[in-house]
């Protein structure tokens, strides 16, 4: 019984310091990466603006415009969560921003795409605005995860999509 105690008494302990430290850390963050793509501008943008059902990990994608002309893509994930993106702040093929439109998510946030042409490709910066409201989610995030892992896969998946394996950059 003494070592059940115990055990129960360290995972609490465990618990409540994901929580703490969730706490202490800040809301906002800013994370950025980039990938040398060899593909046109042209190219990655109507994928990036159009149906993410490129990427591994979207079951679905739904492009919508709304009111005003507004743009969206609504996606469901393989684990069946749906999140509506605003398509917002285009230049195209330069320039890009997706900003999360569903509300009473654990977290919300911008990612603005940049693609500069360079050497007969393509220079893809992603750079992530985030706010994460949940201090466990926050925890997970920062610690475990890192805030680039979302930046990392999507660029990777750009690459696929277009035939090749990239290199992450800073």
């Amino acid at each position: 019984m003494k070592i059940v105690l115990i055990v129960f008494g360290v995972l609490v302990l465990l618990a409540a310091s994901v929580v703490v430290i969730g706490l202490l850390l800040p809301k906002r963050h800013t994370a950025s990466r980039s990938a040398f793509i060899n593909a046109t501008p042209e190219r990655l943008f109507t994928l990036i603006s159009g149906n993410q059902e490129w990427r591994p990990e979207v079951k679905s994608c739904e492009l919508i415009t709304g009111d005003a002309g507004r743009h969206f893509q609504q996606e469901t994930s393989l684990r069946g969560e749906t999140v509506l993106y605003e398509l917002e702040g285009g230049k195209p093929p330069l320039a890009i921003e997706r900003r999360i439109a569903t509300e009473n998510l654990p977290y919300s946030g911008k990612w603005s795409f940049r693609l500069e042409p360079v050497n007969g490709g393509t220079r893809v910066r992603i750079t992530e605005d985030g706010e994460v409201y949940n201090p466990v989610f926050r925890f997970v995030s920062r610690v475990v995860m890192g805030h680039t892992a979302m930046l990392d896969a999507y660029l990777k998946a750009l690459g696929k999509a277009v035939g090749q394996e990239i290199t992450i950059e800073d």
